[in-house]
């Protein structure tokens, strides 16, 4: 039997990075054989079972002679069932069973075979589709992929859900039709979110409300320390309520990494910010990511959205102290033997944790045992340098009983705090684009310096506590974002202070210095959410 060749595009998928991939199979002379080269892992050279069950239950011959697929370049990493269907498609075009109406390497083609030829979705379609596009290739994917490929492919997408479909279209016979998005698609499916949880269902907590709507304008990291039941918890399943909706690039960029990931793309969460709340056993890879993949972790499959951890310093230390990096840089590189992968982690941390073990330390109707050798040994669990990097930390004390009477007042609702915060978000992107969060240390000394009053606050309060220059710059872009919902185009002493009150564990350390804050009411505040919070400016006492 002469050698025959052909040739059939796909990719492969590193990170959120998808190469092209030239599918070689030749058909030669001598004993049956068939092999794949070309870096392909275990589940790649399993295809061959596949590929040779499909096309014999099609009604096709499977060659007798020797088949060696090569799939280059050779020095890429091959992983994942996506294969099967360029292979297969080779082998008929190698051995004449298919005549192509068209140039295959125009056109990329992904799908796992199940024995009786019928395509079975595979991941990382979304970030295929979105190089294809770029390259100019129309693709085939299996029906169940068709949804996230159309995403993110200005080209045609075709889908098919059986192998004897794919074969119909490459010789002309039943070209496939342009995938057009479902009603239940791209557009609703940005629209079918839940109701959003309401702030006013939290009762009291008025400071604590008002640092989630801080957070919320500023993109701002916050960390709530209090008693169980005060209503942690229920405050971060209500940030999201407050944050604008996703535009269309970071759309893309939420589902190409949920598209990679092990859960897979969801197209009923497309358009959402994420909400990941990943629990205090996770492991390191799995909160930052790796494995032997280098698969995405929490902190990117939160990328635009929150991560709250829950009971913070139940985590392992190690797995805490993982997060520095993410929080700084906003990106996160995995390092494997094999592949790096890079990911973009640019996500809003919301942490949780008690003041003790039991819970209840400081709390007047609360029984705490704790020792202070058990206290400092559960607090120790979080580092300085990762207590630095959280913007805000505030304490959220038990609900007092009256707070639960009919006629008290719960304070400004979701809808009206998320428009104070899409104004405000509106003000930052307009000056620096982008939140106030993200602001690099040029840009604090451009956007965010203080008044005469507010820098001397500023001043004598990092005196006294100690401060970091990195606590610094997170006080000055608190204090911008405060501003920034109040409308004001200056950052005065008012907003300093709130600024430094917002960092409740500095703040003791401050009131123990010998600084008090004094009476005077702040003439600023639009409701009681703000009125209620400690948002006057600390002065020295007098000895």
């Amino acid at each position: 039997m002469a050698m025959t060749l052909a040739k059939v595009a796909c990719r492969a998928q590193i990170g959120l990075h998808a190469p092209l991939v030239q599918v070689e199979v030749s058909l030669g002379a001598g004993l049956p054989a068939f092999s794949i080269v070309g870096l392909p892992a275990t589940v790649v050279k399993e295809s061959k079972e596949r590929v040779r069950a499909a096309l014999i239950n099609s009604n096709f011959e499977f060659p007798s002679g020797h088949i060696t697929v090569n799939l280059a370049p050779a020095d890429v990493p091959k992983k994942g069932g996506r294969f099967d269907l360029p292979i297969a498609l080779g082998i008929l075009l190698a051995s004449g069973q298919l005549t192509a109406s068209f140039d295959p390497e125009s056109v990329e083609f992904y799908g796992e075979l199940g024995l009786g030829g019928e395509l079975k979705s595979v991941r990382g379609v979304l970030v295929a589709a979105g190089h294809a596009a770029q390259s100019g290739h129309e693709i085939i994917v299996p029906r169940a992929n068709a949804e996230e490929a159309r995403l993110a492919s200005r080209a045609p997408v075709r889908a098919a859900d059986h192998l004897l479909e794919v074969c119909g279209h490459v010789t002309g016979a039943q070209p496939l039709s342009d995938y057009t998005s479902s009603p239940h698609g791209r557009h609703a499916s940005a629209l079918s979110t839940n109701p959003s949880l309401d702030l006013r269902d939290v009762r009291g907590q008025f400071h604590a409300k008002r640092a989630l709507v801080i957070a919320a304008a500023g993109g701002h990291s916050l960390l709530m320390v209090g008693p169980p039941g005060s209503g942690k918890s229920m405050l971060a399943q209500r940030l999201p309520g407050l944050l604008p909706a996703l535009s269309a690039a970071e759309s893309i960029e939420v589902a190409s990494i949920a598209s990679v990931s092990a859960m897979g793309f969801d197209r009923g969460a497309y358009g959402r910010r994420p909400f990941r709340t990943p629990h205090h056993t996770a492991s390191g890879p799995a909160l930052v990511g790796g494995g032997s993949r280098a698969c995405p972790g929490e902190v990117s499959l939160a990328h635009h959205g929150i991560l709250f951890l829950d009971e913070l310093p139940e985590f392992p230390r190690a797995t805490l102290e993982a997060l520095r990096e993410p929080l700084e840089a906003g990106v996160v590189s995995v390092s494997r033997a094999a592949v790096r992968a890079h990911y973009p982690a640019a996500f809003q941390l919301v942490a949780a944790m008690n003041p003790c073990p039991c819970g209840y330390q400081g709390d007047p109707l609360g029984d705490c045992n704790c020792t202070p050798a058990q206290v400092q040994h559960y607090r120790s669990k979080i580092s300085g340098p990762l207590f630095e990097r959280i913007d805000m930390h505030v304490e959220v004390p038990r609900v007092a009983v009256e707070e639960f009477g009919a006629a008290v007042d719960r304070g400004e609702s979701t809808s009206l705090a998320a428009a104070r915060v899409a104004h405000a978000r509106e003000a930052q992107f307009a000056r620096q684009g982008s939140c106030n969060a993200r602001l690099t240390d040029a840009q604090i000394e451009r956007w965010c310096s203080p008044d005469r009053a507010g820098s001397e606050i500023l001043e004598r309060s990092l005196r006294a506590l100690g401060l970091s220059a990195r606590t610094r710059a997170r006080v000055l872009k608190i204090a911008r974002t405060i501003a920034d919902l109040a409308g004001k185009d200056v950052i005065g002493e008012a907003h300093i202070s709130q600024a430094i009150l917002l960092r409740c564990l500095d703040r003791r350390r401050l009131e123990s210095a010998g600084y008090s804050r004094p009476q005077a009411d702040d003439p600023g505040p639009r409701s009681r959410a703000e009125t209620t919070s400690p948002d006057r400016p600390y002065s020295r006492r007098p000895a």
